[in-house]
């Protein structure tokens, strides 16, 4: 495990950087976002004006006719929405397909939640996709001006929002330092308004508290399919392990023991050469399979327990990491090895990539439930889909039908806390 980052030698800096970067990836994936945003909303806005024509028209009595293609529009757009913003976050899981006949419509709760969508993606989200699109071009117009302001007519407006003239160079300077500022503004604002954009999709368009049972048929199936592969995966580590590590051991263990029968008589010193070797791979061998029996339920939680055995870990941590635990009853083993596997995932991450100088481990057995909050002071900006193992710890905490939410803005603190059922 890596050691503190060491801010003397460099670690500050490169946080620093690290920092820059990611605020950097974040504003332009809010811009693309918002850009991809701003499509559906004007779309949302033609089509918000249809259903008005229509509404005015069923009301005059020949628009009954106009109503289901309208709805099924509506339909449509609602599943793009759905396509779109599941591939910047978490799947929206669509409800059953909703009514297109105009009577069953208007009491169908689905129907109501993508109206009251395009309502508000039609006005507050174009506003939002403008501003996404809008503002980067102020921020590369304003802050180029003083390399090419001399090649325009005298007459042009200094600024993007047309205030002034450039005469002199520091008319020119002062229009860059508008365009610092539309900068600062997309990398500040840019995620936080891509998150508003979206959100009244993520809370409107999913599956409404009517099909809450094949929502949790959706979740169950997928929690299985994550906890058979995860199962497999650790199959395959553990055939590994044995294949590539004791498994040659032994073979090597056999092979000197043969050399050293065959060489007893003829060279007595030489046999007992061979004989240590073979007691050196065999202890070594045996070294291996403890290490993968511990991978398999690590014999620590039955001899102290889930607050002992998450000592252990703290102690072996690279980072100076504290440890409160309060569990006054013991969990399913099962539960406790997740638990023990999550922490010690985590800390190997804290160690690794984080940067951080302590970190904090809390577990808390309450109410039928094991809570976990793993906390460090590092970089920040942990991501899972960056390879940092998190996802192998949401398949874990998954195939207990527990929950997992992680918080890391860049700069820090990294919170991940975790919540499982204690088991029988």
């Amino acid at each position: 495990m890596a050691a503190p980052l060491d801010s003397t030698a460099g670690g500050l800096p490169s946080r620093r950087r690290d920092i820059v970067v990611h605020t950097v990836r974040a504003a332009l994936a809010a811009v693309r976002q918002l850009t991809g945003g701003l499509g559906t909303a004007f779309l949302a806005l033609v089509l918000l004006c249809g259903l008005l024509l229509t509404a005015l028209a069923c009301l005059a009595g020949v628009g009954l006719l106009m109503a289901p293609a309208a709805l099924r529009a509506l339909h449509a757009l609602a599943g793009r929405e759905r396509e779109r913003l599941g591939r910047w976050g978490p799947e929206i899981i669509a409800p059953d397909p909703p009514p297109t006949r105009l009577r069953l419509a208007l009491a169908d709760t689905t129907t109501r939640r993508e109206l009251r969508w395009l309502a508000r993606h039609a006005t507050l989200g174009l506003l939002l996709g403008l501003l996404g699109v809008l503002l980067p071009v102020c921020a590369v117009r304003d802050t180029t001006f003083p390399l090419w302001w001399r090649l325009g007519p005298e007459e042009a407006t200094t600024t993007s929002i047309g205030i002034g003239t450039a005469q002199t160079w520091p008319d020119a300077v002062a229009a860059a330092l508008l365009g610092v500022g539309w900068t600062a503004i997309v990398l500040g604002l840019g995620p936080g308004m891509a998150r508003l954009q979206a959100g009244p999709a993520r809370r409107l368009l999913v599956a409404g508290p009517d099909t809450d049972l094949s929502l949790r048929v959706a979740e169950l199936t997928a929690t299985r399919a994550a906890a058979l592969d995860a199962h497999a995966t650790e199959l395959r580590r553990i055939e590994r392990s044995l294949h590539d590590g004791a498994q040659n051991r032994l073979v090597s263990v056999t092979v000197l023991l043969g050399a050293a029968r065959r060489m007893a008589v003829r060279d007595p010193a030489g046999a007992d050469a061979l004989l240590e070797r073979a007691q050196s791979a065999a202890e070594q061998a045996l070294g291996e399979l403890r290490a993968v029996a511990r991978g398999i339920l690590p014999p620590v939680l039955a001899d102290r327990g889930l607050a002992g055995a998450l000592s252990g870990l703290a102690a072996d941590c690279g980072v100076p990491c504290r440890v409160e635990a309060d569990v006054p009853e013991r969990c399913a083993a099962s539960v406790e090895a997740t638990a023990y596997f999550v922490v010690a995932e985590a800390l190997t991450n804290i160690a690794k990539h984080s940067g951080a100088e302590r970190a904090t481990v809390t577990v808390r057995g309450r109410a039928g439930r094991l809570r976990l909050l793993i906390e460090d002071d590092g970089r920040g900006g942990a991501d899972e889909a960056g390879g940092s193992g998190l996802t192998g710890i949401r398949r874990r905490v998954a195939a207990h039908d527990g929950t997992l939410r992680l918080t890391s803005p860049p700069g820090g603190p990294t919170i991940l806390e975790v919540d499982l059922p204690r088991g029988t």
